[in-house]
């Protein structure tokens, strides 16, 4: 009862304290973000650390990115090796009213050394045991700055309850968020050959205070020997790198496009919707009155999300701009939920497809 009592209270609390301005950038404004850095190693491998792969990866993507888009501003967190903290790192972004942000880190688990693959994840309630663990780790660097509590209002990042909130939070970049972090997983998996380990959502509280379009990109495992030397490698490093900047080649040219067309007459055009704002499909396979575990039984073995309406879990599956490729999904889902049917999000407004 008392959480429900202080909730208005705490989300005032944690809400970014930096509003993005809304004001359009004259050129496309793009904040890198290496991970971890000086006295915070991040994620250690048996022969390297996370936060040197992060920032070599980093630099290229810079390079890339500048090679190929010269009218593209980029902005670094850090260039090298020393320690900022989380909410710097956001305000950063903030103050150049960034139209894109990208943290770029290496994932890692304890004593699962088989497990590899790229991760992407957008701001969200962490859906599963397994990415709230991983918002945990990456949210405990807030630790080894001074004053933590009070710069973070006393969220503590491994109690459950400070991620209640969370779910109760406007994300108005969700839809812009999600399709870049596509564009990204897409990549990683076509031209740097990583394992797909799908797109996810967590509260990374380096996404929670950044106030634009952004992800947090988990290269590979670090945990995991053959992956650690991948993104140890000079060849796997630059692998790494052109797959994102390919990535956000794509989505500045979506940028720029729905930018033109915003330049219409407005008596020519009809209701415009937020810059670069695709529409998303998805199937729903079922509601429920209770959270469900990731494996339970009314799942049916597929890899569910779930988004919250009037009271109920209401559960997802497959997620795309293309409605076709949701059709097709939806003439196999439905052969084990009868009265699965597509719906679509636009700028966070759901409606009905069939």
């Amino acid at each position: 009862m008392k959480v429900y009592l202080l909730l208005p209270i705490v989300l005032c609390m944690l809400l970014p304290s930096t509003i993005h301005a809304g004001v359009e950038n004259p050129t496309f404004v793009l904040v890198l973000d290496p991970g971890h850095g000086g006295y915070d190693a991040g994620a250690v491998g048996k022969k390297g650390r996370e936060k040197d792969i992060n920032l070599a990866v980093s630099n290229l993507v810079k390079k890339y990115i500048a090679e190929q888009h010269p009218d593209v501003k980029i902005i670094c967190t850090r260039e090298k090796d020393v320690f900022i903290g989380l909410k710097e790192r956001s305000e950063i972004a903030n103050k150049a009213n960034a139209n894109l942000f990208i943290s770029i880190h290496a994932n890692a688990v304890a004593k699962k050394h088989g497990i590899k693959g790229a991760e992407v994840y957008t701001f969200g309630l962490a859906r599963s045991a397994e990415n709230f663990e991983a918002a945990k780790r990456e949210n405990s660097v807030i630790l080894l700055e001074e004053d933590y509590s009070r710069k973070y209002e006393g969220f503590d990042p491994n109690s459950a309850e400070s991620y209640i909130i969370f779910e109760y939070m406007q994300n108005k970049y969700a839809e812009q968020s999600m399709s870049f972090a596509s564009l990204v997983q897409t990549q990683l998996v076509e031209t740097a050959h990583r394992r797909d380990r799908g797109v996810r959502q967590a509260a990374y509280l380096v996404l929670r205070e950044s106030t634009m379009p952004r992800v947090l990109v988990e290269l590979d495992y670090i945990s995991n020997p053959q992956a650690e030397a991948y993104m140890l490698s000079a060849e796997g490093q630059k692998t790494l790198a052109k797959a994102i900047s390919r990535a956000f080649s794509t989505y500045k040219k979506s940028f720029h496009n729905n930018s033109n067309t915003n330049m219409t007459k407005e008596d020519d055009k009809p209701e415009q919707t937020p810059q670069n704002t695709p529409t998303i499909y998805k199937v729903q396979i079922l509601a429920s009155k209770k959270l469900l575990p990731d494996k339970a039984p009314d799942l049916k073995g597929y890899n569910a999300d779930f988004y919250t309406e009037s009271g109920l879990y209401k559960y997802t599956v497959g997620e795309s701009t293309d409605l076709d490729e949701i059709k097709h999904l939806h003439t196999s889902v439905v052969k084990d939920f009868k009265s699965a049917f597509i719906i679509s999000f636009v700028n966070g407004k759901k409606s009905i497809i069939k």
